[in-house]
C-alpha cells in the first residue's frame, strides 16, 4: 500500500512538471555597420551603435555585426564605434567596402571589395572568428556562375556566409522614424513603433511555418537587422518580444552549426537552392507576411532632411 501510493505520488508530480521542449533559436545579425543614414536630429551614428550594443549587452544577447568599410572611410570618428562593438565581446564580420551589388562587379572587383574591409577587421578582431560574409542587398549573384565565382573568393579568404532565415526589413522605417522623430511627431512615432513590432511577429511566425514546410521543423533562425537609429531605439522591446514568442539567443556560429546550413558554412558545396525554389521542389507554399512599404512611405512626408546611407 505504502509502494502504491508512493508511485502515485512520483507520476502525479511528473505530470505537473511536464519537461517541456527547448524553444526555438535565433541569432541576432546586424548589417551596415557603423553607419546606416538618415539620422533624427541631435543623433549621430556613434549614438546609433552605442544605443544599440548597450540594449543586446543589457539582455546578454549575443550578435554579430557587420562592417562597411566605406561607413568609416566617409566618418571617420565611427571607428570609436567598431571598438565599442568589439569591447562589448560582440564580432564584427564582413559586408564588403562599399556596399555594392556583387551581380554588378567583376570577381576581382568583388574580391577587392572583401579584401578591402580585412585591415580594419583584422585590427578590431584580434584573433576572433570574425571571417563571417554577409552580402550587400543579399545579393549573391545573378546567375549560378557569379555565384560560384562569388563563393570561391569567399572560400580563398577564410569565410562562412552569414545567411538570412528571418527578416522583417528594418530598414523601411530608417527614413520615416527620422522624418518624424524631426517633426516631433509623437503620434506617428508610436503608429511607428506599433507597426515595426507588429512585423517583426507576424514575419517571425511566417519564418517558422516556413522552416516547418521546408525542413520539417525549427531550424535555427538568422536574423537580418540593420544598425539605424530606429531598430537601436526599438532593440530592447523587440528582443522582449522575441522571448516572449520563445525564442532563445544563440551566437550565429551556434545557429549555422545546423546542418541547413551547410552551404553557407562549406564554401566547397554547390550553392543552395533559395527556399522558392525548395518549396517548388516540395510542393508547398510558402506564406508572405504584410507589406508596410507603401504606409511607411508616406508617414511624415516632406519632414527632415534624408540623408543616404553607404
Amino acid at each position: 500500500m505504502k509502494r502504491s501510493a508512493t508511485v502515485f505520488v512520483l507520476l502525479l508530480a511528473s505530470c505537473a512538471t511536464p519537461q517541456l521542449a527547448p524553444g526555438p533559436r535565433i541569432a541576432i545579425t546586424i548589417d551596415d555597420v557603423p553607419v546606416h543614414a538618415p539620422y533624427p536630429p541631435g543623433q549621430s551614428a556613434n549614438d546609433v551603435n552605442a544605443q544599440m550594443i548597450a540594449a543586446l549587452t543589457a539582455q546578454h544577447v549575443p550578435a554579430m555585426a557587420f562592417f562597411n568599410g566605406i561607413g568609416v572611410e566617409r566618418q571617420p570618428e565611427t571607428m570609436t564605434a567598431l571598438g565599442q562593438w568589439r569591447a562589448a565581446g560582440l564580432i564584427v564580420g564582413n559586408h564588403t567596402w562599399s556596399h555594392r551589388h556583387l551581380s554588378e562587379m567583376s570577381q576581382g572587383e568583388f574580391e577587392t571589395e572583401v579584401a578591402r574591409d580585412e585591415p580594419i577587421l583584422g585590427q578590431i578582431g584580434g584573433g576572433t572568428g570574425w571571417r563571417w560574409f554577409r552580402y550587400p542587398f543579399l545579393d549573391e549573384g545573378e546567375d549560378a556562375a557569379k555565384r560560384v565565382s562569388g563563393r570561391q573568393v569567399l572560400a580563398k579568404h577564410g569565410y562562412r556566409v552569414a545567411a538570412v532565415t528571418m527578416s522583417f526589413s528594418d530598414w523601411q522605417w530608417t527614413a520615416p522614424y527620422t522624418r518624424c522623430a524631426a517633426a516631433h511627431d509623437d503620434a506617428a512615432v508610436g503608429d511607428l513603433e506599433r507597426m515595426y513590432l507588429a512585423s517583426a511577429k507576424e514575419n517571425a511566425a511566417v519564418a517558422r511555418d516556413t522552416s516547418r514546410k521546408l525542413y520539417g521543423r525549427d531550424i535555427p533562425y538568422v536574423l537580418l537587422m540593420h544598425v539605424s537609429a530606429m531598430s537601436a531605439h526599438m532593440m530592447p522591446r523587440l528582443l522582449q518580444l522575441y522571448r516572449d514568442a520563445g525564442f532563445r539567443f544563440v551566437a550565429l556560429a551556434d545557429a549555422e552549426h545546423d546542418p541547413s546550413y551547410r552551404e553557407y558554412t562549406d564554401l566547397g558545396l554547390p550553392p543552395p537552392p533559395s527556399p522558392w525554389d525548395l518549396a517548388a521542389k516540395k510542393g508547398v507554399q510558402i506564406a508572405v507576411a504584410t507589406d508596410y512599404s507603401a504606409k511607411l512611405a508616406a508617414m511624415c512626408p516632406g519632414a527632415g532632411a534624408a540623408v543616404s546611407s553607404p
